[in-house]
Protein backbone atom coordinates (compact mmCIF):
# COMPACT_ATOMS: atom_id res chain seq x y z
CA UNK A 1 0.00 0.00 0.00
CA UNK A 2 2.81 2.58 0.88
CA UNK A 3 4.63 1.67 -2.36
CA UNK A 4 1.21 2.34 -4.23
CA UNK A 5 1.36 5.53 -2.67
CA UNK A 6 4.87 6.34 -3.03
CA UNK A 7 4.91 5.73 -6.82
CA UNK A 8 2.03 7.63 -7.46
CA UNK A 9 3.71 10.74 -5.71
CA UNK A 10 6.51 10.04 -8.27
CA UNK A 11 4.27 10.02 -11.16
CA UNK A 12 2.88 12.74 -10.47
CA UNK A 13 5.49 15.18 -9.04
CA UNK A 14 7.26 13.74 -12.98
CA UNK A 15 4.21 15.50 -14.25
CA UNK A 16 4.93 18.57 -12.65
CA UNK A 17 8.77 18.63 -13.60
CA UNK A 18 7.21 17.65 -17.27
CA UNK A 19 4.84 20.61 -17.06
CA UNK A 20 7.68 23.10 -16.09
CA UNK A 21 9.27 22.18 -18.83
CA UNK A 22 6.63 22.78 -21.44
CA UNK A 23 5.93 25.99 -19.62
CA UNK A 24 10.09 27.49 -19.66
CA UNK A 25 9.51 26.09 -23.60
CA UNK A 26 7.11 28.81 -24.30
CA UNK A 27 9.11 31.33 -23.12
CA UNK A 28 11.88 33.13 -25.44
CA UNK A 29 15.76 32.68 -24.51
CA UNK A 30 17.10 34.44 -27.14
CA UNK A 31 17.49 32.49 -30.24
CA UNK A 32 14.19 30.98 -32.13
CA UNK A 33 12.21 27.76 -31.83
CA UNK A 34 9.01 26.98 -33.27
CA UNK A 35 7.78 26.38 -29.18
CA UNK A 36 7.75 30.20 -28.57
CA UNK A 37 4.29 30.09 -30.86
CA UNK A 38 2.69 27.10 -29.51
CA UNK A 39 0.62 29.17 -27.37
CA UNK A 40 -0.81 31.30 -30.59
CA UNK A 41 -4.25 30.66 -30.95
CA UNK A 42 -5.87 31.41 -34.17
CA UNK A 43 -9.70 31.92 -35.66
CA UNK A 44 -9.90 29.07 -38.19
CA UNK A 45 -13.28 28.61 -39.31
CA UNK A 46 -14.96 30.27 -36.81
CA UNK A 47 -13.20 27.74 -34.41
CA UNK A 48 -10.01 29.01 -32.21
CA UNK A 49 -7.25 26.48 -32.91
CA UNK A 50 -3.72 26.29 -32.41
CA UNK A 51 -1.31 27.31 -34.83
CA UNK A 52 0.38 24.27 -35.26
CA UNK A 53 -2.45 22.52 -36.12
CA UNK A 54 -2.99 25.31 -39.56
CA UNK A 55 0.45 25.71 -40.32
CA UNK A 56 4.12 24.40 -39.43
CA UNK A 57 6.20 26.45 -38.00
CA UNK A 58 10.14 26.14 -38.69
CA UNK A 59 13.33 27.88 -38.04
CA UNK A 60 14.83 30.17 -41.06
CA UNK A 61 17.90 31.24 -38.26
CA UNK A 62 18.48 32.25 -35.11
CA UNK A 63 16.42 35.20 -34.84
CA UNK A 64 13.69 34.00 -37.64
CA UNK A 65 10.87 32.00 -37.38
CA UNK A 66 9.04 30.88 -40.33
CA UNK A 67 4.83 30.20 -40.01
CA UNK A 68 3.98 28.23 -43.79
CA UNK A 69 0.15 27.92 -43.66
CA UNK A 70 -1.65 25.14 -45.10
CA UNK A 71 -4.37 27.17 -46.76
CA UNK A 72 -3.06 30.55 -48.49
CA UNK A 73 -6.24 32.33 -47.13
CA UNK A 74 -5.11 31.66 -43.14
CA UNK A 75 -2.42 33.89 -43.70
CA UNK A 76 -3.80 37.29 -42.67
CA UNK A 77 -5.26 35.70 -39.68
CA UNK A 78 -2.44 33.65 -38.43
CA UNK A 79 -0.48 37.40 -38.83
CA UNK A 80 -3.27 38.98 -36.82
CA UNK A 81 -3.36 35.80 -34.29
CA UNK A 82 0.93 36.18 -33.42
CA UNK A 83 0.59 39.84 -33.79
CA UNK A 84 -2.34 40.19 -30.88
CA UNK A 85 -0.53 37.15 -29.04
CA UNK A 86 1.58 39.49 -27.13
CA UNK A 87 4.67 38.06 -27.53
CA UNK A 88 6.05 41.21 -28.93
CA UNK A 89 6.76 39.94 -32.21
CA UNK A 90 6.23 41.70 -35.52
CA UNK A 91 5.42 39.20 -37.91
CA UNK A 92 6.12 39.98 -41.71
CA UNK A 93 4.38 38.46 -44.89
CA UNK A 94 6.38 37.64 -48.27
CA UNK A 95 3.84 35.40 -50.45
CA UNK A 96 2.68 32.64 -48.38
CA UNK A 97 5.17 32.05 -45.93
CA UNK A 98 4.87 34.28 -42.49
CA UNK A 99 8.76 35.43 -41.58
CA UNK A 100 8.49 36.45 -37.92
CA UNK A 101 11.92 38.10 -36.93
CA UNK A 102 12.74 37.86 -33.09
CA UNK A 103 14.30 41.08 -31.76
CA UNK A 104 17.65 40.86 -29.48
CA UNK A 105 16.22 40.72 -25.92
CA UNK A 106 16.76 44.05 -23.77
CA UNK A 107 17.86 43.80 -20.23
CA UNK A 108 15.17 45.03 -19.08
CA UNK A 109 12.81 41.96 -21.01
CA UNK A 110 15.22 39.32 -19.57
CA UNK A 111 14.55 40.51 -16.38
CA UNK A 112 10.98 40.55 -16.71
CA UNK A 113 11.22 36.80 -18.52
CA UNK A 114 13.75 35.75 -15.35
CA UNK A 115 10.35 36.69 -12.89
CA UNK A 116 7.82 34.66 -14.66
CA UNK A 117 10.67 32.08 -14.95
CA UNK A 118 10.79 32.06 -11.00
CA UNK A 119 7.13 32.18 -10.95
CA UNK A 120 6.95 29.22 -12.91
CA UNK A 121 9.36 27.39 -10.84
CA UNK A 122 7.85 28.16 -7.55
CA UNK A 123 4.08 27.03 -9.31
CA UNK A 124 5.41 23.97 -9.77
CA UNK A 125 7.50 23.41 -6.40
CA UNK A 126 3.93 24.03 -4.45
CA UNK A 127 2.29 21.35 -6.44
CA UNK A 128 5.01 18.76 -6.00
CA UNK A 129 4.75 20.12 -2.06
CA UNK A 130 0.70 19.34 -2.36
CA UNK A 131 1.69 15.74 -3.96
CA UNK A 132 3.71 15.32 -0.81
CA UNK A 133 0.97 16.61 1.59
CA UNK A 134 -1.51 14.51 -0.43
CA UNK A 135 0.68 11.44 -0.13
CA UNK A 136 1.15 11.58 3.86
CA UNK A 137 -2.71 11.90 4.25
CA UNK A 138 -2.79 8.78 2.60
CA UNK A 139 -0.18 7.26 4.83
CA UNK A 140 -2.26 8.30 7.95
CA UNK A 141 -5.18 7.24 7.04
CA UNK A 142 -3.73 4.13 6.47
CA UNK A 143 -2.26 4.89 10.27
CA UNK A 144 -5.96 4.91 11.66
CA UNK A 145 -7.21 2.58 9.74
CA UNK A 146 -4.65 0.11 11.36
CA UNK A 147 -3.06 -1.27 8.34
CA UNK A 148 0.56 -0.26 9.12
CA UNK A 149 2.27 0.84 12.56
CA UNK A 150 3.93 4.13 13.29
CA UNK A 151 7.43 3.16 12.50
CA UNK A 152 6.22 2.48 9.11
CA UNK A 153 4.20 5.48 8.94
CA UNK A 154 7.13 7.51 9.78
CA UNK A 155 9.28 5.97 7.21
CA UNK A 156 6.85 6.37 5.01
CA UNK A 157 6.76 9.90 5.69
CA UNK A 158 10.82 10.44 5.56
CA UNK A 159 10.59 8.81 2.24
CA UNK A 160 7.96 11.01 1.13
CA UNK A 161 10.26 13.78 2.27
CA UNK A 162 13.31 12.64 0.37
CA UNK A 163 11.33 12.08 -2.91
CA UNK A 164 9.99 15.59 -2.51
CA UNK A 165 13.28 17.38 -1.89
CA UNK A 166 14.54 15.43 -5.14
CA UNK A 167 12.15 16.58 -7.03
CA UNK A 168 12.38 20.35 -5.88
CA UNK A 169 15.97 20.12 -6.22
CA UNK A 170 15.30 18.91 -10.19
CA UNK A 171 12.95 22.14 -10.47
CA UNK A 172 16.03 24.72 -8.73
CA UNK A 173 18.13 22.98 -11.35
CA UNK A 174 15.82 23.41 -14.22
CA UNK A 175 15.42 27.14 -12.93
CA UNK A 176 19.24 27.96 -13.11
CA UNK A 177 19.70 26.51 -16.26
CA UNK A 178 16.87 28.68 -17.98
CA UNK A 179 18.01 31.86 -16.07
CA UNK A 180 21.83 31.28 -17.37
CA UNK A 181 20.16 30.95 -21.01
CA UNK A 182 18.06 34.24 -20.96
CA UNK A 183 21.25 36.33 -19.45
CA UNK A 184 23.83 35.06 -22.22
CA UNK A 185 23.79 37.64 -25.18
Amino acid sequence: MINDIQKDAKERMAKSIRALEDELAKLRAGRAHPSLLEGVIVVYYGNPTPLTQVASIGVESALMLTVKPWEKKMVPDIEKAIRSADLGLNPATSGDVIRVPLPPLSEERRKELIKKVKAEGENAKVAVRNIRRDSNQHIKDLLKDKSISEDEQRKAEEMMQKLTDSYIHQIDEILARREKDLMEI
